[in-house]
């Protein structure tokens, strides 16, 4: 249960030096600790709402042609937007998400987020739109990070979770676009994102709705691929599940994503999931379960997987930034319910807890996914 914040105490603006990548604060604002925030959280029953928090960055650029500057960090707050903005006008906007972890005995670390700020870049490009370079990115990500170093809940507990929003804030009344883009980027600590927290999901697989289709944005993370998909969230969660499976628009026939998350399935020792084909999204967390799994000895496939596969699967699990890795107990599709085995121990277990023991030290990173930032 998140109680209402108790102090508003901020860590002055002077005091954040500029020079993150390399970037420090000053002693005074090094040794603030979290007492405010312990106070006003209840940080073993943080869910994944929003909570606000010190600081946000930004960075501005003109037209498609003009890079991105250096930005600054200003305090938390509206931002000033024009009524015929592109992003408000005609969608012309994405989204990342990448978090920020204490570790016991100290230390705050970042999980592989060069690779949001590449994905970030491809559907830039998509979409028409400038982007920051993958050091602006990550500096930004840095940066707001240790602003708002205070709210990272403690070890085990939760995380920072860190929204980058690249959009079309420049005028555009025809279809074009923007005059100028904004590259602003600010944070939340949250837990679980499921309600169930880690209970395995109950899933709907939706064959009326798409999230997405072959030559679309589905691939990359586009603010227009969110809206359109809940309405068959709410009409799944209506009905007692826990979110909702989607087909391709095709045929019908292809398991493609979760709503926010990509799935994977397990038949004896073999890992299958969705192959990447315009509509689904390149999780960053999908790549690294997969990297994980063929280490630890499963044959992992990228490949089309009909419905059918999936409910004769032996275990199913999510997979995103938001969400980790969330075990699936039961898929029903047109009334016909089929459980998966939920029982410890479960492949997804022990792959997610591969995945935090990486992350949080206890297993040396031998991959370069980990970014200590204080």
């Amino acid at each position: 249960m998140i109680r209402r914040r108790v102090s508003t105490r901020l860590i002055p603006l002077p005091y954040i030096s500029s020079k993150i990548g390399g970037s420090t604060f000053a002693t005074e604002a090094a040794s603030f600790v979290q007492d405010a925030c312990e106070s006003s959280i209840d940080w073993n029953n943080l869910g994944f709402g929003f909570i606000e928090t010190d600081y946000m960055y930004t960075i501005k650029c003109g037209g498609k042609d003009d890079d991105f500057k250096a930005g600054e960090l200003t305090r938390y707050g509206n931002i000033e937007l024009s009524p015929c903005a592109g992003v408000l006008n005609y969608g012309q906007g994405l989204f990342e998400g990448t978090k920020a972890y204490r570790r016991e005995g100290g230390g705050v670390f970042l999980f592989r987020p060069q690779e949001n700020a590449i994905r970030m870049q491809t559907g830039a490009q998509r979409m028409c739109m400038p982007s920051p370079s993958t050091a602006q990115f990550v500096d930004a990500v840095k940066q707001t990070a240790l602003a708002n170093k205070r709210w990272i809940p403690p070890p085990g507990k939760g995380s920072l979770y860190i929204r980058p929003l690249l959009f079309g804030s420049g005028p555009v009344l025809g279809l074009a676009p923007a005059s100028e883009y904004t590259f602003l980027v600010y944070a939340s600590p949250v837990g679980n994102y499921f309600k169930e927290g880690t209970a395995p999901l109950n899933l709907y697989v939706e064959d009326e709705f798409h999230r997405a289709t072959r030559g679309g944005a589905g691939g990359v993370k586009s603010i227009t691929n969110y809206a359109p998909v809940l309405k068959a969230i709410s009409r799944a969660r209506d009905r007692g599940f826990s979110d909702v499976l989607y087909l391709d628009s095709v045929n019908k026939t292809n398991i493609e994503e979760v709503s926010s998350c990509n799935v994977f399935m397990l038949k004896g020792n073999v890992l299958s999931t969705p192959e990447i084909n315009g509509s689904i999204l390149e999780g960053i967390t999908r790549k690294s379960i997969m990297d994980i799994a063929s280490n630890l000895g499963y044959r992992v496939e990228e490949r089309s997987i009909t419905i059918k596969d999936v409910m004769d699967a032996d275990e199913v699990f999510c997979t995103g930034t938001a969400v980790g890795v969330a075990p699936v107990g039961s898929i029903t599709y047109k009334g016909n319910r089929v459980a998966y085995k939920t029982s410890t121990p479960l492949v997804s277990e022990k792959l997610y807890s591969r995945l935090v023991d990486i992350q949080t030290g206890v297993v040396e990173d031998d991959k370069g996914w980990i970014v200590e930032i204080d």
